[in-house]
């Protein structure tokens, strides 16, 4: 397995997952920015899509090689080695093709799975397999700047064209089963484009506090598996994901962020009252200073 060792170029990274691809099920490079893995294991297909960048940096592996392996799952894993949004005729086609060959038929359940421009990617090639479920974090409908002009962050991709195929995400998921979205409302971008998925199929998670980078605040109170495989095999509800994310309450990072939030909105009463109940949980010294000036603004 690549999870350590001598660094590689790309190239031989590519080669080594061409291997892995021959032994185990196909790897294919779609055009100049993306490639393909499939690791054929059981009856549940995982589609993944990430960065190609981020996988190269870290394990080599396509997201959730690890878990997707140790549960018995197929896996797809989808990656780009730019910031394309997957706006690539050769990924368009590559679908296009797996559709018309009835390879997702061969499974029993398929599950799209993606955050942010995975997230945006999840959805749109989930028409590929209809009656599919898909799993999006904090993903976006569109960076068409005719509909999405509001849109201020990733400039890099204005420039693709977010017309035809596979294109608009909230209709592109009209066909799955179930579509998990998950988002923080307090972010005010996401939750524009989290407004714009409708429909019976769709379920709506606010992860209140959490930024736009949910999943990674997730895996460090080791909730992320939980909950992908809560979306897998059907059982995830609302409940249940508050449950599971409980714990982020005694996250510094979460802590900080929801500090910083309420700071910005010029609440000093509300700051004073978190600083305090964090102070009651643990050593705090910035929450303690955050709190004696909120009392100073109240006049305390």
């Amino acid at each position: 397995m690549m999870d350590g060792g001598a660094e590689l170029s790309q190239d031989e990274w590519q080669s080594e997952l061409a291997e892995i691809g021959a032994r185990e099920g196909f790897f294919e490079r779609l055009g100049d920015q993306h490639s393909a893995l499939f690791v054929d294991r059981g009856s549940t297909l995982i589609v993944s899509f990430e960065n190609l960048d981020h996988v190269y940096e870290g394990a080599r592996m396509p997201w959730g090689y690890g878990f997707v392996e140790s549960r018995g799952w197929s896996m797809l894993g989808m990656m780009a080695h730019d910031w394309t949004w997957y706006r690539d005729d050769a990924v368009y086609d590559f679908f296009d093709r797996l559709a018309d060959e009835g390879f997702f038929d061969r499974f029993d359940r398929v599950v799209f799975y993606g955050a942010s421009m995975g997230g945006y990617a999840a959805c749109v090639f989930s028409a590929a397999a209809p009656g599919s479920t898909v799993v999006a974090i904090s993903p976006q409908a569109t960076l068409s700047r005719d509909v999405a002009s509001w849109e201020t962050r990733y400039r890099k991709a204005w420039r693709r064209d977010f017309t035809g195929r596979y294109a608009y995400a909230p209709d592109m998921v009209a066909a799955a089963d179930k579509v998990h979205i998950f988002y923080d409302p307090l972010m005010g971008l996401d939750a524009m484009h989290a407004a714009l998925f409708r429909g019976d199929n769709i379920a709506k998670y606010a992860c209140r506090f959490m930024g736009h980078r949910i999943a990674s605040l997730w895996l460090l109170i080791g909730a992320l598996k939980p909950v992908v495989a809560g979306c897998v095999d059907g059982t995830m509800t609302p409940a249940q994901f508050y449950t599971l994310v409980r714990k982020r309450r005694d996250l510094p990072r979460y802590q900080r962020e929801t500090l910083d939030r309420l700071q910005a909105r010029n609440r000093p009463d509300l700051v004073a009252y978190y600083c305090q109940a964090v102070i009651n949980r643990r050593r705090a010294p910035k929450f303690r200073r955050a709190m004696i000036d909120a009392k100073a603004k109240l006049g305390r």
